[in-house]
């Protein structure tokens, strides 16, 4: 992994330590276009070291813009407060929601208070994954493997819906419960210790999930899943809050009609994670824009 990648994974880590810390983020300064509008406000919460939603807040940010709205950023660490902000109506949109599997529990608690504004992507899946180099090729054969992984496996934040499947299904589904304990702190946590033992060529076993730049740029694999107790792939989906299509009709037309392919979606999150970082997010959308012109659909009230 390069230094560049580790710096950002860390630096986002940092920004996510600021729980519901928002920013008018239509100031360039804040890393926004600077184009506000007179429609209202609109405010995206996401938790940044989840880059898949912090890539598409930013280009939800521009689009929004672009029809006049003025868009807020409010940053957070975990789903449940995120899912309890949006039920409640303090913030209006999540930008990158896994309702139909990972974060079922939350829909189930919340989904009555809360608008499903469209999928854009329909691959999203959660893995345990390995360095390339390891002989280990599936979760089952971790089994009686502890000592060589000193009985970890190392995951994200506590409250992620990846950590549930992981702790309460996929570990005693493969009867691996009672060998491994699941060490939980943050993305930017686990991206170190995933860093340091491929640096060492020590063995390691994180939990990640696809689409994320960190497939990408560290040399790794996926185990295989034979029973399916990470889930099946799932859709992405935009959550608005209650009444948010009534309340701002040409943002819900626009915002469900955005739909991206592996490619577009990984090139959208390199874009704003590696290649422009932190600070120059409204240049990485504009770059992406350029290339994948056929992306945003046309909305009348443009």
């Amino acid at each position: 992994m390069t230094k560049r990648h580790l710096t950002t994974a860390l630096a986002l880590g940092a920004v996510a330590a600021l729980t519901l810390a928002g920013c008018a983020s239509g100031n360039a300064a804040d890393g926004g276009s600077g184009e506000g509008g007179d429609k209202g406000t609109i405010t995206l919460g996401f938790l940044p070291s989840w880059t898949d939603g912090l890539s598409t807040a930013y280009l939800l940010q521009n689009q929004l813009e672009e029809l006049g709205y003025t868009v807020e950023m409010e940053t957070l660490t975990e789903a449940g407060p995120l899912y309890t902000a949006l039920a409640q109506g303090d913030i209006d949109i999540y930008p990158s929601a896994w309702p139909e599997l990972t974060h079922a529990s939350y829909m189930e608690q919340y989904g009555d208070s809360i608008d499903d504004l469209g999928a854009y992507y329909d691959n999203a899946k959660l893995t345990l994954a390995v360095p390339s180099y390891s002989d280990i090729d599936s979760i089952e054969d971790l089994a009686g493997q502890a000592d060589r992984f000193d009985g970890k496996i190392y995951g994200i934040e506590p409250g992620a819906g990846l950590t549930k499947q992981t702790q309460e299904t996929a570990l005693p589904g493969y009867g691996l419960d009672g060998e491994f304990e699941l060490v939980t702190s943050s993305t930017a946590a686990m991206l170190t210790e995933l860093d340091n033992a491929i640096s060492a060529q020590d063995d390691i076993v994180v939990t990640l999930w696809r689409p994320f730049w960190a497939n990408d740029a560290f040399d790794i694999k996926d185990l295989a899943d034979p029973q399916g107790l990470m889930g099946d792939p799932e859709a992405l989906h935009f959550l608005g809050a209650s009444g948010f299509a009534e309340k701002y009709p040409d943002a819900a037309e626009l915002i469900s009609g955005i739909k991206l392919d592996d490619e577009q979606y990984g090139a959208l999150e390199d874009m704003v994670v590696n290649e422009y970082g932190e600070g120059r997010e409204a240049e990485a959308i504009t770059a992406w824009l350029e290339q994948y012109p056929d992306v945003i659909p046309t909305v009348a009230a443009r």
